[in-house]
């Protein structure tokens, strides 16, 4: 397409994943940073828990996905991608400055201000994943997801934990303004250097909701999104109970998690983007699953001896929650640009993504309900036997070749 022929390889990647950090900054401050502080201001923990529903945007960003995808790609002129980009980052920016006046400890306004950048972001979002399905060829499709998911834990813990940082440094206005400046920072790349170079096109196509759901690839697409996200993230909330309850204080927890997210996480989804181009969506997924399950079978032993060393359930937790995560995320999401079409890529991600969050939410919720009621052992014995379970309905779903051990190549719908 001619979008792709607009920009170099390295500068769209690095455009696009400066914006993917910028969004988990967001995640991470609004998810991570803003209830510690809201808690140390004195805020119950009930109205700290309307924090969830600054997700909301997240998962219904489906609904008006159309409606971007109509406006970035007109029936005639310039991708509108920039411009997207650009309103959706005045917005986040403007009600960070506005948040950074106010007391932490007056949830409400806090509250609807981060749900507006949650909006903002999600919308952002739909027009940066459409873009880079558009815009880059299919070979480069694992680079891009490798800078998503690490854009995501790089953003993530700028977002949790240099926010948090500098709120105890200097404030709460210094550490909400200074991520303000990191979000600007972040979307220069993309608007000063991609953007500019957009060509005109004409266009016949017009997104909608039906004609994504129509085609065989995106329903395929969901399945395999909803087994995926069950299967890798269904014992996630559950390991950091498991190593309270081990006897791990809480610093040491926070530590893993943060040195899980920062260094081996990003560092792992960075490697797996290459690891796709060698081996394929398909098998990089199936390798991700069979580690997971192994995985949570080690928990499964560790709760059944309860004799395992704090190092070692640790490394566990950094390898299960981090690094195997990160390593099939970024399989799944690029197999989910393959079955995107190019002329509503917005559209057919943003389905993909929602449908991985509806399943974590709920995924998360029943896995609550099993540990409690089953106990550590039989939960994560479960959690390691669905993971395994997956494996051939995802090389089902992906047309895993058993000759070639390569995904088979997308066809148009």
């Amino acid at each position: 397409m001619a979008a792709r022929q607009a920009s170099s390889t390295p500068m769209l990647i690095t455009g696009i994943g400066a914006l993917y950090v910028g969004q988990s900054v967001i995640g991470g401050m609004t998810w991570t940073g803003l209830p510690a502080l809201m808690r140390t201001a004195g805020v119950s923990l009930d109205q700290i828990g309307m924090v969830s529903l600054i997700a909301l945007p997240w998962v219904l960003k489906f609904l008006w996905s159309p409606l971007v995808e109509r406006y970035r790609l007109p029936a005639s002129g310039r991708n509108r991608s920039g411009t997207i980009i650009l309103i959706g980052g005045l917005v986040s920016v403007g009600s960070l400055l506005a948040v950074g006046l106010m007391d932490p400890a007056r949830a409400l306004p806090i509250f609807l201000l981060l749900t507006l950048v949650a909006f903002a972001a999600a919308t952002v979002d739909i027009a940066c994943d459409g873009f880079a399905v558009q815009s880059l060829a299919q070979h480069h499709h694992g680079l891009a997801n490798a800078a998503q998911v690490g854009g995501a834990y790089l953003g993530s813990a700028i977002g949790g934990g240099l926010f948090l940082a500098l709120a105890d440094l200097w404030g709460w206005p210094v550490a909400t303004w200074s991520m303000a400046v990191v979000l600007v920072l972040l979307g220069m790349p993309f608007l000063l250097f991609v953007s500019p170079r957009l060509p005109h096109e004409e266009r016949t196509h017009s997104p909608s909701l039906r004609a994504a759901l129509s085609r065989p690839d995106l329903r395929r697409g969901l399945g395999l999104s909803a087994i995926y996200a069950f299967s890798q993230k269904v014992a996630l909330g559950m390991t950091g109970t498991f190593l309270v309850d081990q006897g791990l204080d809480l610093a040491t927890i926070g530590l893993t998690n943060g040195v899980g997210s920062l260094f081996v996480g990003f560092g792992v989804a960075l490697a797996a983007g290459l690891l796709v181009r060698r081996l394929g969506t398909g098998m990089v997924m199936i390798l991700a699953l069979v580690l997971q399950g192994l995985a949570l079978a080690g928990f499964a032993a560790a709760s059944y001896t309860n004799g395992f060393p704090h190092v070692l359930l640790m490394t566990m937790t950094v390898f299960s929650g981090s690094a195997v995560l990160a390593l099939g995320f970024v399989g799944l999401y690029a197999q989910f640009m393959h079955w995107s079409d190019p002329r509503q890529a917005g559209v057919d991600f943003t389905l993909f993504q929602c449908m991985d969050a509806l399943v974590s939410i709920l995924g998360g919720m029943a896995a609550g309900q099993m540990a409690h009621h089953l106990g550590y052992t039989p939960f994560f014995a479960l959690a390691a036997f669905i993971a395994f379970a997956a494996v051939p309905a995802v090389a089902a779903l992906v047309r895993i070749s058993p000759k070639k051990l390569t995904t088979e190549e997308p066809r148009p719908a």
